[in-house]
């Protein structure tokens, strides 16, 4: 699903498409979108150059576009950018990388 954004988070943020989740409940019920929860994992399409430290030195964030993360249900802000809804968070409401 990877796709280029023209936008480049600031220091240790990150830019995350939401990946949907399942239509269907595991008993074949089909789920309205009035009672989905927002999904928590997504695909990371951008990241910040990371953080600097005292001293001035930048030490890069631990993920990186193409990733699939999850993260804090109602962390980040969401944003829309060319038509398409994204969201904006620091690396630290990553809660892991999914291999």
């Amino acid at each position: 699903m990877s796709k280029t954004v023209n936008f480049t988070p600031l220091k240790d943020k990150v830019l995350i498409k939401r990946l949907d989740q399942e239509e269907t409940s595991p008993g074949g019920i089909i789920i309205p979108d009035t009672a989905k929860e927002k999904p928590v994992e997504g695909e990371v399409l951008a990241v910040g150059p990371g953080t600097r430290d005292d001293s001035g030195a930048v030490h890069a964030l631990d993920v990186k576009v193409g990733d699939r993360v999850l993260f804090a249900k109602w962390g980040g802000n969401e944003v829309k950018i060319g038509g398409e809804e994204y969201i904006i968070l620091k690396e630290s409401d990553i809660l892991g990388i999914l291999k």
